[in-house]
């Protein structure tokens, strides 16, 4: 039987997070037993594969299932928090903080600002730039928009493997990256740039993914392009003597 209201549809996702499924989202984080931890690893095994847009092929069966593109299983979102939980206090022990209150700064700014917040604003960045402009309406479909949630699945999912760059390659490579050679300024801005654009690039990935969007590319190009003249620009800065790198900038930041 077909849907037979805008409602049963789930349209205007991109806004209500898919009506009441977001306060289901949010309630199902504090039930463990729920969660599907071994899909969950799956996922992650995925994307690290050499076809990473399989990840995305249980989110077009869920809309085939569910009428929904996002995740109904938090499980992904709580395993990637404690990741980053793990990585904060790892780069509080190396850096020494000398009281408590640093150790909970970092793991709470880690977990809070660096991944949540800029989380939420990346996801309702995409969507609405997706559903305003990427939008291609077809007068024999039903009109479909971006849920924020699959935003920010999507988002979980590039973070993921930009996480593997810049909070773990990164800890092993410190000694080497925080040194003031040439060297380790083009290393550096070479690792944020790699993780950049594999963030992009899975990004892309999940909008691709949906068959109602057009040109997402776009979330591909724009970004390397940008990150590539970063890049270059990084290296021109050097050879007149002024050094740039990104891991002893940011490091400062939140250690220093």
């Amino acid at each position: 039987m077909l849907p037979l209201n805008r409602g049963q549809l789930g349209v205007g996702g991109g806004g209500s997070a898919g009506g009441g499924r977001f306060p289901n989202y949010v309630r199902y984080l504090f039930d463990f037993r729920q969660m599907d931890f071994e899909a969950t690893f799956h996922q992650f095994l995925t994307l690290l594969s050499l076809q990473p847009s399989d990840v995305y092929v249980n989110f077009f069966q869920r809309k085939q299932t569910k009428n929904q593109w996002a995740r109904d299983d938090p499980a992904f979102v709580v395993v990637e928090a404690f990741f980053v939980i793990i990585a904060g206090l790892a780069y509080a022990i190396a850096f020494r903080h000398p009281s408590l209150w640093g150790y909970l700064w970092s793991i709470l700014y880690g977990l809070l600002v660096d991944w949540l917040l800029v989380g939420f604003a990346v996801a309702s960045t995409c969507s609405h730039l997706a559903n305003k402009y990427l939008r291609q309406y077809n007068t024999h479909t039903v009109e479909q928009e971006v849920e924020w949630l699959y935003a920010f699945d999507v988002h979980t999912n590039a973070f993921f493997c930009s996480y593997l760059v810049t909070y773990v390659l990164q800890y092993f490579l410190l000694p080497l990256l925080l040194s003031r050679a040439i060297l380790s300024c083009i290393l550096a801005n070479s690792l944020y740039a790699l993780a950049t654009v594999w963030y992009a690039y899975i990004t892309y990935l999940g909008y691709k993914a949906l068959p109602f969007l057009g040109h997402p590319q776009v979330f591909l190009w724009y970004p390397t392009v940008l990150i590539g003249f970063s890049w270059l620009l990084s290296i021109l800065l050097l050879v007149l003597g002024i050094r740039v790198n990104l891991s002893s900038i940011i490091m400062a930041f939140h250690y220093g």
